[in-house]
Parts: C-alpha cells; sequence; structure tokens
C-alpha cells in the first residue's frame, strides 16, 4: 500500500505547489547489505533485532549514503533506524558506503571500515579503506564518524574485519582488483594499521566478502559474478563450496554480484540462519549508470 498526504499550518504568505508526483523508480536503491557486529564478528542482536549497514543509492552511482537499518529476524520487518556519514577532518562530510561498523566491547567504542568512493569526486585523492570511529552510536538516526586513511590504497572494497582471539590477531576480508575483484586476506596486529595480505586473491570473482560462523566454524563468503555464492575456508580462501539457495535473487539475465550476508542466530530461534540480501534487478527500460538495485530477499537455513 501506498499513501501520501501534505499538510500545512500558516498564519501568513502564501504556499505555491508546482507540482506533485509519484514515480515507480528503477528499484529499491538498497545494497551492500552487512550486518553490524561485535568485534568478534559475531551479529549485533540487539532489541530482539539484527542490525545492518545498506548503501541508500540515488539515480547514479556517486548519490548514495550509509544507511542503517534493522531487522527482526523473524517477521521480515525492514525498519530504517539513521545515516551515517564520515568526517576526514578536512571540511568534508562524506558520503562512503559499503560500510562494516561494529561495537569493540574491549575498548568501549564504535568502530569500523568503510569504502572510500569519495574520492573519485577529487581527482587528487585515490580510492582507499578508511578506519572509522565513534564513541557514539551510530546507528540512530543522523550520526557523524570519524574517518582516517590506513593504509590500503587502491582499487579495494566491501571490507569485513574482525578479531580472531585464537591468533590475537585482526584480520580483513575484502575485495581487490586482481584482474577482477577477488577476495584477499589482511592481517595485523592492530585494527587500524600494519596490515599484510595473509592469502588470496581468490580464483573467482568476489563481492560483498564476509566472515561468518557456519556451526560454530568461520568461513569466508563472497557473491560473484558466476550465478554462485562463494565459500572458502578462514583464512587460507581455499574453496570449500558454493552456498545452495531456493529461489536465489538472480536468474539467468539478470546481475548477480549480490551480497551472501549469512548470519548465525543463537539458539532459541526457529531456524538457525539468516541471509538478508538484495537483487540486481532494474525497472524495464531504463538506460545508463544508475546502479538502484531491486528488491530484499530474507532467507532462512538450517543444520542438515
Amino acid at each position: 500500500t501506498f499513501q501520501s498526504s501534505l499538510y500545512l499550518n500558516i498564519k501568513a504568505g502564501q504556499v505555491l505547489i508546482n507540482q506533485v508526483e509519484s514515480a515507480l523508480s528503477s528499484g529499491m536503491g538498497l545494497a551492500d547489505i552487512r550486518a553490524i557486529t561485535y568485534e568478534d564478528g559475531e551479529p549485533m542482536l540487539d532489541q530482539g533485532r539484527l542490525w545492518y549497514t545498506m548503501s541508500m543509492r540515488g539515480r547514479a552511482l556517486p548519490h548514495h549514503l550509509q544507511g542503517v537499518f534493522s531487522l527482526d529476524p523473524t517477521v521480515f520487518d525492514i525498519k530504517f533506524e539513521g545515516v551515517i556519514l564520515f568526517d576526514r577532518n578536512d571540511g568534508l562530510l562524506r558520503n562512503e558506503v559499503a560500510s562494516h561498523i561494529f561495537y569493540d566491547r574491549r575498548d568501549h567504542i564504535w568502530r569500523g571500515l568503510t569504502t572510500g568512493f569519495s574520492a573519485f569526486a577529487n581527482p587528487e585523492e585515490e580510492k582507499q579503506l578508511l578506519a572509522v570511529e565513534s564513541e557514539r552510536d551510530p546507528r540512530f538516526a543522523f550520526s557523524v564518524m570519524r574517518a582516517t586513511p590506513f593504509g590500503i590504497v587502491g582499487d579495494i572494497e566491501d571490507p569485513h574485519i574482525l578479531f580472531d582471539a585464537a591468533v590475537a590477531k585482526w584480520r580483513i576480508l575484502t575485495c581487490e582488483n586482481h584482474d577482477g575483484y577477488k577476495a584477499v586476506m589482511l592481517e595485523s596486529d592492530d585494527w587500524n594499521k600494519g596490515y599484510q595480505r595473509i592469502a588470496g586473491p581468490a580464483k573467482h570473482n568476489a563481492t560483498g566478502t564476509s566472515i561468518q560462523k557456519i556451526g560454530g566454524v568461520r568461513y569466508c563468503f563472497s557473491g560473484s559474478q558466476d550465478r554462485q555464492i562463494h565459500i572458502y575456508t578462514y583464512p587460507e580462501l581455499d574453496e570449500a563450496g558454493t552456498l545452495t539457495m531456493d529461489l536465489p535473487p538472480w536468474d539467468e539475465e539478470s546481475g548477480t554480484r549480490v551480497w551472501p550476508n549469512v548470519v548465525q542466530l543463537p539458539e532459541g530461534y526457529p531456524f538457525r540462519y539468516v541471509a538478508l540480501m538484495m537483487d540486481r534487478f532494474n525497472y524495464p527500460g531504463l538506460e545508463g549508470p544508475h546502479w538502484s538495485y531491486g528488491a530484499l530477499y530474507l532467507f532462512h537455513g538450517f543444520d542438515e
């Protein structure tokens, strides 16, 4: 259903309305869906809801914004919670996207990584990953997170970060352009400096890389252009298989570089796993770059 209304309450002057329009657009415009987590990669389940960052896209790629959404995984009730902008202390508020936000319980601070797509607006800048921080909870309403370059420069995007206590290392799974985007694993003693590649590039095209637990064991997931969601071992990035889905969010003609976004839920839910994805169907007849994607999909999974 759709309902729209206009209400005015003025004591003086006049209001002139030139046009009112309702349009069927090219899509929902929501993409790059990633669960907000804690520092160890566990999904944040707060108030009975999972929390996600999603890119909110306009009519072309530069017109995007980092959105925050929540979801009760049992009823598919997507709720828009807020937006995040990023401040590099240069007088600009930047609309970076494809972020991974986590709450670091050890230091009691919100942290994360984002992709510096705003570099495309300035020929003097380079695309790179940025480390972000905020003392204030950035999930609600309008938030600004401090953003700092940390040496991962180049055609690299879609980062997922966690602290692996078993080896006392920070690890980032991300997509880097090696004759097409491929998954790579980076490692450091510190969350925001000194990263070195320890695995990859993986064999297959990759997008939306993420590290998730299946049966308590970490695996690496990536979407691709292959009409497959690839699964790799953690942290070696050896091939472990592909994700089987009923009614996947693509067909023989649509784009397939979706974000896997598989999340393991705690005991007590009617299913063990949930995956919130988007498709890449666009409204028929549209031409040119608009990057405004189609519907959202909720998948439920079980241990066999």
